[in-house]
Parts: structure tokens; C-alpha cells; sequence
């Protein structure tokens, strides 16, 4: 996979920015209360001037007309939309929320970011994407990613009745749960392929930045690579999901500051 990245692809950080919070995978949805109501909470209180969504902010998304039959996803625009007011919220496509379009995005005071955005910000640059194209050992799910991203497929979906998108999500979120009551961890936490290390490199590379920044694996870890921009290691930050619910909880945010230095911040 070749990277380009035109000038909507990147994202400027104004000289007033101080600090942005990363976050991922949170997979939003109406049976995991305790996960929402800690978003929630993290969401009015942060101090971030900028909050970058990367991806499967929600379980599922089976296209915007779904949110006006959904309390829960009401809920969850009215927290985006109360954010994307008094701060910068962007929000990337995941491999579970992809078919978010921008007519809810611009209703929640949000951005779409492109998968992957080259963030300069102070003193640095980071490269962000929600990761799953990055995962190449996954063959059988790059190829359904190639088939379903394509906007012939998108656009035959969409078109189809809701009750029958919806039909399809839950069919999706019985193989999740299958997989996850399969899983040995104790945590029943789903994993996925990692990030491959040639094509991590080749993009930083091509972007001229010295680390990528990204979720979707669940793995969240600093990791250096070989490699290097103007004499600073290639680097790639995975980002945790969040599971309000699970034993130990988990709800991390990653925060930039405008000097290069970053923390990692569990908000549960």
C-alpha cells in the first residue's frame, strides 16, 4: 500500500494548542453502560484543546439515519456535540464505524480526519490512523476491507432498509462475542493481528514524521523501530481500547504536549 497525503490529510495544531488527547476503539454501544458514562465524564472534563478520535469510536455504525430511532446514539451525539463546542474534536473512521458520514459528523461540531492524518503540533509531528490497514497478517480481513470500502459497496448498503443495515450489525456483534467468550485472557479482551513493521516504517518515511500513532490492535505499547526522521527514531504508539467493565477496567487517553512529550492517562 503506497501513502500519499494531500493537504487535507494534515492537520495544522494552532500556536494556542497546548495539549491533544488521542483516543480509540472505544466501541460505544447500548448494553456497556459503565463505558459510555466514563466517556462521557472524560469528555466534559478534559483539558485537551483538541480531542482526535482514531477510529471504532462506536461498536457499529450502520449508516447516520440510524441515530433518529436510537436513544443511545443520541446520547452519545449530544456528548460529541456539547465537545466538538468548546474544543476541536476530530473524528477518524474505524473498521467497526467506517460508514459514519459527514452529515453526523458537521451535526456534532466535529472534523473528519483522513485515515491516516499527519498532525504538526509545536515542537513535532505525529502520524495518525486507526491502524486496521496497517495490520497486513490479517489476509482475510484486508480483503473484506478492500471490498467494503469501495463506495460501490458503500453506497449499495446504505441504500438498503434500515431494519435489514441493522439485521447485519447484530449478525456482527454475535461473531465479536463469540470470539471474545472463545479468548483465554481474563479480561475476554479481543486481539487482533499486529501493525506490520515494514509498511509502519514506509509510512513514516513517507511522511516525513518519526511516529505513528495509532489503535485498533488493542495493544496499547511505545515501540521503537528501526529507522529514523532527522536523526529521531522511528517510533509507533498503539493506543488502548476502553472497557469500563472489564477486570481491570480500562479507559486510557494518550495526551501530546506542545514540547514532544506525551503521557499516557488511564481515566477510570
Amino acid at each position: 500500500m503506497t501513502l500519499t497525503l494531500p493537504p487535507e490529510s494534515q492537520l495544522q495544531a494552532p500556536a494556542t494548542w497546548r495539549t491533544v488527547d488521542l483516543i480509540s476503539d472505544l466501541h460505544l454501544q447500548a448494553s456497556e453502560a459503565s463505558t459510555f458514562n466514563v466517556w462521557q465524564r472524560y469528555m466534559s472534563h478534559t483539558p485537551a484543546d483538541a480531542v482526535l478520535i482514531l477510529g471504532d469510536l462506536f461498536e457499529v455504525w450502520v449508516g447516520d439515519d440510524a441515530v433518529a430511532q436510537s436513544p443511545f446514539l443520541q446520547s452519545c451525539a449530544k456528548v460529541l456535540k456539547s465537545t466538538g463546542q468548546r474544543l476541536y474534536l476530530g473524528l477518524m473512521h474505524g473498521n467497526r464505524d467506517f460508514l459514519i458520514g459527514e452529515s453526523f459528523v458537521q451535526d456534532c461540531h466535529a472534523h473528519l480526519l483522513s485515515d491516516p492524518t499527519l498532525l504538526r503540533f509545536g515542537r513535532a509531528s505525529w502520524l495518525l490512523s486507526h491502524g486496521d490497514a496497517l495490520c497486513l497478517a490479517d489476509v482475510s480481513y484486508q480483503q473484506f476491507r478492500n471490498q467494503v470500502r469501495t463506495p460501490e459497496w458503500r453506497s449499495e448498503f446504505l441504500n438498503q432498509p434500515l431494519a435489514k443495515r441493522q439485521a447485519v450489525a447484530r449478525g456482527i456483534r454475535n461473531e465479536s462475542e463469540a470470539r471474545k467468550r472463545a479468548g483465554t485472557d481474563t479480561g475476554s479482551r479481543e486481539m487482533y493481528a499486529d501493525a506490520d513493521t515494514t509498511l509502519s516504517q514506509s509510512w513514516l518515511k513517507k511522511a516525513c514524521a518519526p511516529i505513528l500513532i495509532h489503535g485498533h490492535t488493542h495493544q496499547p505499547a511505545d515501540h521503537v523501530l528501526i529507522g529514523d526522521v532527522a536523526g529521531q527514531p522511528h517510533a509507533r504508539w498503539v493506543l488502548s481500547d476502553w472497557d469500563a467493565g472489564a477486570q481491570p477496567a480500562r479507559a486510557q487517553v494518550l495526551r501530546l504536549f506542545e514540547n514532544g512529550q506525551h503521557q499516557r492517562i488511564d481515566v477510570v
